[in-house]
């Protein structure tokens, strides 16, 4: 079944939600502040499976919610355009036809993915923190990337190989 707008947007808003609850309700603190989650994991999902636009909305409505949820309301903006480039960027990388798995497209994208959000963190912090407190934020977003990018690259292989993903979108 080919998907219509109408189904991008329900599609779009499901992700947008699936992100938010696996950021918000399934945080782990890490030390010097911060958290990890496995919202990055459906961020790079969402762009695989929803492409540039409806991917790259859902990531960054459900990402930025979940910052204002858990009260890290001045990363909010930050977080909206970061987790938005993130799904824009593993679309771009993946392509258009996304039902064709590639392991290297799908390794690809999710590392260079997760360096965007550990770069765009960085250059967010520095005038928040000052260049030393941004920097230290790098060892917490780099846990945060690897968690991302491996729960990513493990799930989508997983839905991949048990054509789970060609029985909803085809």
């Amino acid at each position: 079944m080919k998907q219509n707008t109408i189904q991008k947007i329900v599609l779009s808003g499901l992700f947008a939600a699936l992100i938010f609850v696996m950021t918000a309700f399934l945080p782990f603190p890490l030390p010097g502040g911060g958290y990890a989650n496995l919202g990055d994991c459906f961020v790079i999902l969402s762009g695989i499976l929803l492409g540039p636009i409806y991917g790259g909305l859902a990531a960054a409505i459900g990402s930025g919610f979940s910052d204002l949820f858990l009260g890290y309301g001045i990363y909010a903006p930050a977080t909206f355009v970061i987790k938005g480039v993130m799904a824009l960027v593993v679309a771009l990388i993946v392509g258009r036809k996304p039902l064709k798995f590639s392991f290297v497209k799908l390794t690809l994208s999710s590392v260079l993915s997760e360096i965007i959000m550990i770069g765009g963190y960085f250059l967010f912090e520095i005038p928040l923190y000052g260049l030393a407190g941004a920097v230290a934020d790098i060892a917490g977003n780099s846990v945060q990337g690897v968690v991302g990018a491996v729960s990513a690259i493990v799930l989508t292989t997983v839905l991949f190989k048990t054509k789970l993903i060609e029985r909803i979108f085809k």
